[in-house]
């Protein structure tokens, strides 16, 4: 733990315990004695009103009158507020007697004027659903301030034939299909990219920050962005069973459309050679309804796909 964050917690526990020990600050935060008297000193320095008492059973008091000051939040304090109260957006309405833009205004209303760009910042670049299940990865954290903060990271990214190292700049992250993504800008080779998120397994920051290639992207303008490559393969397949096209409709990718020709709906689209496994987990996601795939390759991997799953149950 930081020293600046641990005086944080500490200040915060001498207001509520008003007396206490150097022992008991040496358990509390697991410091040593020396680093105890240093922190005690620390928040002096920094206004907490406290005063020694000597003797055997001595330790140190906080003057009756004092108050906590407001509190502060670190950057990923606000994003995990920001978290829970996506979640109780989803949770607020009759059954909890509860109003979300009540509680959501009292919340911005205590926080900084730097705060509240934050979590705006959050809000054009963070979707997050509290009931949907998803493989996060260790990079997240870094991921979602990043693609707050507009920085620039450099990643370690594995795909499923090996690991490279990628400049980008992040502009949003969500779930889709039990997985994290992050839409991001590659800077290297100037293009677009989607990013697994679990796949990602070191990122650190740009030291020397270049020119940020985009400053007004979000998680809604991002696939704008996207340009298919000379190597991008097209397909193509039917949906004649489609009876819920709204649903599928969320779920399209910026590289997809559906399409109705009047007897039945198709979804077209193109992928990169390298997301072949991806789609293959897209496809199989729409279950029964699809026919007529094309290319011929596709459908031979999804076939594949289907028969390896058949000999395992």
């Amino acid at each position: 733990m930081k020293k600046a964050e641990r005086l944080q917690q500490m200040q915060r526990y001498v207001y509520r315990q008003r007396r206490f020990t150097l022992a008991e600050l040496m358990e509390q935060f697991h410091i040593s004695r020396r680093t105890a008297i240093r922190d005690v000193e620390a928040l002096e320095e920094i206004g907490v009103p406290l005063y020694a008492e000597h003797g055997r059973y001595g330790g140190y008091r906080l003057l009756d009158t004092a108050t906590l000051p407001p509190i502060s939040f670190t950057a990923r304090e606000v994003l995990a507020l920001y978290f829970s109260m996506q979640a109780l957006e989803s949770f607020s309405g009759a059954a909890f007697g509860v109003s979300f833009e009540s509680i959501n205004a009292k919340f911005l209303d205590i926080a900084s004027p730097q705060q509240q760009k934050q979590i705006e910042q959050f809000r054009d670049r963070v979707v997050f659903y509290h009931h949907m299940e998803a493989e996060p990865g260790q990079c997240l954290e870094e991921l979602l301030l990043a693609a707050a903060d507009q920085r620039i990271v450099q990643i370690s990214y594995s795909s499923s034939t090996h690991v490279s190292e990628r400049r980008i700049q992040p502009f949003a992250v969500y779930v889709m299909e039990g997985y994290w993504y992050c839409r991001s800008y590659d800077m290297d080779k100037q293009q677009y990219r989607v990013f697994r998120c679990d796949r990602i397994q070191s990122i650190r920051r740009v030291e020397e920050q270049t020119e940020l290639a985009f400053t007004d992207i979000d998680l809604h303008s991002a696939p704008t962005l996207r340009q298919p490559t000379s190597g991008a393969i097209h397909f193509h397949c039917e949906l004649p069973d489609l009876n819920d096209e709204r649903r599928l409709y969320a779920r399209l990718l910026p590289s997809m459309k559906l399409v109705h020709t009047g007897k039945v709906w198709q979804l077209e689209g193109s992928y990169e050679p390298e997301e072949i496994d991806f789609m293959l987990s897209y496809l199989t996601g729409l279950g029964t309804t699809l026919s007529q795939i094309e290319p011929v390759e596709l459908k031979d991997r999804l076939r594949a796909y289907y028969l390896s799953l058949m000999e395992k149950l």
